[in-house]
């Protein structure tokens, strides 16, 4: 039952980061391949050029999310 907790948590965050990987890859391909290959590349970009009307939910669940899906597979 916990691993479909962990799990959840896991797949929301990969859906925002998806949301943030699409956004850069339309501002500009080289930002996107930046975004995709370096994690610190796609931190920099969520947080100072992603723009989106719900922006900071949509940063922090993928950064939370993962965050706490890394951590649940850990205590398992």
């Amino acid at each position: 039952m916990d691993t479909g907790v962990w799990g959840l948590f896991g797949l929301i965050s990969l859906v925002c980061v998806i949301i943030i990987l699409v956004h850069a890859f339309q501002n500009s391909i080289w930002k996107g391949l930046a975004a995709l290959l370096c994690g610190l590349y796609l931190i920099y970009y969520a947080i100072f050029e992603f723009e989106h009307e719900h922006k900071w939910l949509i940063v922090l669940i993928a950064l939370l999310g993962g965050g706490i899906a890394g951590l649940g597979r850990v205590l398992r």
